[in-house]
């Protein structure tokens, strides 16, 4: 009973300060990760992290692209981020990539979204077997983080997202996605841990 009056204590709180603030979807985000804390084993700080991750989400998805906040569905777990359902160009896949490595406290994003737009399948494959070679390649450098990075290639363009430790990481990324057989370009998102997020 006091756990549970104390859950309830600081969600109001939480909540309160985050109306005053002007946020409301976090404030609802919030109170949702609250009661779902209460009855899973995630705990209330991990729920209300991933409920601040999910409210800052939406809020810039809005604010760049209003239809990402309506296409994607949104799965928060301690700090790790998926994306799934379908947005109309890559463009708009890498921007929920980007916009989700911008924020304070994610640790990990899995971008399932698909493409609508028309391409061969032939490219496809290519694209699939590029992003699994440049998968690989991270996974086997005990000098990088391959979890801390996104890769999506899309008609032989090569997106890079994430955060590295610092300049030689990142180097060392952008370095592997250029050797890659099928990479015409590579388009490069990748942040710093020092940069700031939200």
């Amino acid at each position: 009973m006091i756990i549970r009056n104390l859950y309830s204590s600081l969600v109001l709180l939480v909540s309160c300060a985050l109306i005053l603030s002007g946020c409301v979807g976090a404030a609802v985000g919030i109170g949702t990760a609250a009661v779902a804390a209460s009855s899973t084993e995630k705990g209330l700080s991990t729920s209300v992290s991933d409920g601040i991750i999910e409210a800052k989400l939406i809020d810039r998805f809005i604010k760049n692209d209003a239809s990402l906040a309506t296409s994607i569905k949104k799965t928060v777990n301690n700090g790790s981020v998926l994306f799934t359902g379908s947005v109309e160009t890559i463009e708009q896949k890498v921007l929920a990539t980007k916009l989700a490595w911008e924020i304070k406290g994610v640790r990990e994003v899995v971008n399932e979204l698909q493409i609508t737009d028309n391409t061969s399948l032939r490219d496809t494959a290519k694209d699939l077997a590029a992003s699994a070679q440049l998968r690989a390649e991270l996974i086997r450098d005990p000098k990088i983080s391959s979890l801390n990075f996104s890769i999506d290639v899309v008609n032989g363009i090569v997106y890079l997202a994430g955060v590295a430790s610092d300049d030689i990481e990142k180097e060392r990324v952008i370095a592997y996605a250029q050797e890659l057989r099928f990479a015409k370009k590579v388009v490069n998102y990748i942040i710093l841990e020092t940069d700031k997020r939200d």
